[in-house]
């Protein structure tokens, strides 16, 4: 029969499976009846000497017009070669957006840790809010030198310089660029994106120095007698657990984001050690724990139904951001610090006042040692054997406090007889 919205109206669902009427004028044109009732227009040829049955789409979305017009064009495109699901295929991975390569990025099992997920949609949603929505395969390298220049002189909200967001931001959209790359195909199999527009930044990199920033020397006992007479005079319980978190930090030289989230489940006081099961360089590892950071979790005030050590009112549940206590910290060593600092604090005081090995201060940090006798040989995961080297950074620090106490308290002070 003729397909015509008077015969496919009429036409009666099998009672089983689906059946095809073919169109008598245009051969290859038919609609695809379910037994549910479901009515889709089909065209059906031979590409290269095989069957190929392609959906147009369905009965409602398209007028029985417009799907005979658009079968006519596939049939043809068939008859000189031309898979119409390579077609398709191609069409679709053209129009994929940058959000969508994003997401699927971040949502592979396995890959990636949720801070890396929240740090790759923080640079999307930030730097390339006007971007993410526009396919991935548009961006192109003029829209990146600009970009990028914005940002290295005026920021992300045109106030300030911030070349560090500009090199992050655009090293997380070459990742995302090359995924796509490797993840989506054009009909002939070759790759959706073949160049790279990050890439034509190579020449205006910004380099940025090193950061070193750690408390000096002379100031550790200062910052160490802040912090424990602060702590016995704490007022509230956020606030003490801002305390014990930065004393922790220095103490240990961990990173924020694995001592803030601890739970008394991975930590054993009898036996002296701390245990990080997801790290971010993915090595579980067991630390040691000095007497003074010991006795410091031991007089943590624990709250009930709570798993976390250094808990909050927020709702995450345990303390994200000592703010206030660095801000005291920062005055004290007379210079401005953040969290990551005081593990620069514990390596340097390791090394250079305590003179321990490198490879014990590394491992104690949680580096992943790069000799191969090292990597293949060495326990890198249970660190309790580095108990001695954690408790000599410790006294150290604790040691430079007392002193800093005694000069504050004038108990290094003798009369001397006129």
């Amino acid at each position: 029969m003729k397909l015509t919205k008077t015969n496919i109206d009429k036409v009666v669902p099998p009672e089983k499976g689906y059946k095809i009427k073919w169109d008598e004028s245009v051969p290859g044109y038919g609609l695809r009846v379910t037994a549910k009732g479901k009515k889709v227009f089909v065209a059906q040829g031979r590409v290269r000497g095989k069957a190929v049955c392609f959906t147009i789409g369905p009965y409602g979305e398209f007028t029985e017009s417009e799907a005979r017009d658009r079968a006519r064009q596939i049939l043809q495109a068939m008859r000189v070669g031309i898979d119409p699901r390579d077609v398709k295929k191609q069409d679709e991975a053209v129009k994929v957006t940058l959000r969508q390569v994003t997401d699927e990025y971040t949502s592979r099992p396995g890959k990636l840790k949720e801070s890396s997920k929240s740090e790759i949609n923080r640079h999307v949603t930030t730097t390339f809010e006007a971007w993410q929505h526009k396919p991935i395969a548009s961006i192109t390298e003029d829209m990146c030198r600009k970009r990028y220049k914005e940002m290295l002189t005026k920021g992300l909200r045109g106030k300030a310089p911030a070349p560090g967001q500009a090199n992050q931001s655009f090293s997380v959209l070459r990742a995302l660029i090359n995924f796509a790359g490797r993840r989506y195909k054009k009909s002939d199999g070759t790759p959706l994106i073949t160049n790279n527009p990050v890439l034509v930044l190579k020449d205006d990199w910004a380099k940025l120095e090193a950061r070193d920033t750690r408390i000096p020397d002379k100031k550790v006992g200062a910052v160490w007698h802040m912090l424990t007479t602060s702590r016995e005079v704490a007022y509230n319980r956020d606030t003490l657990a801002s305390i014990d978190l930065v004393m922790f930090l220095l103490l240990t030289g961990a990173r924020i984001g694995e001592a803030s989230a601890l739970t008394w489940d991975r930590v054993n006081l009898d036996e002296c050690w701390w245990h990080i099961p997801d790290p971010k360089n993915s090595n579980p590892v067991w630390l040691p724990l000095s007497t003074q950071a010991v006795e410091l979790l031991k007089t943590r005030q624990r709250v009930n139904g709570s798993p976390f050590v250094f808990t909050s009112w927020g709702a995450s549940g345990h303390l994200r951001d000592p703010r206030d206590t660095m801000k005291k910290l920062s005055e004290a060593a007379g210079l401005h610090l953040s969290a990551h600092d005081l593990r620069r604090s514990f390596t340097t005081i390791g090394i250079a006042m305590c003179k321990l090995d490198i490879l014990k201060v590394e491992l104690l940090t949680n580096h992943k040692p790069k000799s191969v006798t090292a990597k293949h040989y060495l326990e890198t995961k249970h660190l309790q054997y580095l108990l001695p080297e954690v408790q000599a950074i410790a006294d150290w620090i604790s040691g430079q406090g007392r002193i800093a106490g005694a000069i504050t308290t004038g108990q290094n002070v003798v009369a001397l007889r006129a």
